[in-house]
């Protein structure tokens, strides 16, 4: 990916990591012309927003800070691995998680 296409991609890209509202700005900001990084990034927003979705339903019922620390934690750190990676310009995937979510949510 060229330099061009990170630099125009960058402010969707990271406004997609600030919660629910952010995805839904960053969706707009790229829907045309669509920008492969931002779309990347939109896309690692997307699972992550959805899977601590999914897995806090059933956390709900342990709520001790023994299961909901380290759940938080591990989410914490995802999530700034995300932002982190969207401001330096860089498309790698967030680790454990991230490769599927480019799978599960890239076009055909």
């Amino acid at each position: 990916m060229d330099q061009n296409t990170i630099f125009e991609g960058k402010t969707a890209a990271v406004w997609s990591y600030f919660s629910f509202l952010g995805l839904l700005i960053a969706f707009s900001m790229n829907s045309e012309p669509k920008n492969p990084f931002a779309a990347f990034h939109i896309r690692q927003s997307l699972g992550l927003t959805l899977l601590f979705i999914l897995l806090t339903l059933p956390l709900g019922f342990f709520d001790t800070w023994l299961v909901s620390g380290p759940f938080l934690i591990t989410f914490f750190v995802l999530w700034l691995y995300g932002i982190i990676s969207a401001f330096q310009g860089h498309t790698q995937p967030i680790p454990l998680v991230g490769e599927l979510f480019q799978k599960v949510f890239t076009k055909k």
